[in-house]
């Protein structure tokens, strides 16, 4: 083991480092001693991702299951839709979400453009 002083944005850190030879196996991760040393938290499992499905708000508004920028809207008012049928693309953390009619019906307002940014619960579409 070789200690070493590290600074980091004017910071510094007395920190532990061993010097593995080729060929050599590296240790299992020892917890940070209390000697004055920065603690490391433990990785953390990411959360389960949320099925997004579209949620009805009052009067039959399908609403954005996510916080999201719309990249588009895939009906115009008007328009019959089937149960399923794709209404809205959303786009988070450079992931796409389809918004789906939950129900056949008439689409009768459209409250977002592309390029808005939607909350979570936020009504996109109307469907009656």
């Amino acid at each position: 083991m070789k200690r070493l002083k590290v600074t980091v944005e004017g910071k510094s850190y007395e920190v532990e480092v061993e010097i593995l030879d080729e060929g050599s196996v590296a240790p299992a991760p020892r917890r940070a001693s209390s000697g004055g040393g920065t603690r490391v938290a433990a990785p953390v499992a990411a959360p389960k991702p949320k099925a997004a499905a579209p949620t009805a708000a009052a009067g039959g508004s399908v609403a954005s299951p996510l916080a999201a920028v719309v990249v588009s809207i895939d009906v115009n008012i008007g328009d019959m839709v089937e149960e399923g049928q794709k209404l809205v693309t959303l786009e988070a953390m450079k992931m796409n979400t389809i918004v789906a009619a939950p129900a056949a019906g008439k689409v009768t307002a459209i409250h977002a453009k592309a390029g808005d940014g939607v909350e979570e619960g936020q009504a996109l579409v109307d469907v009656a």
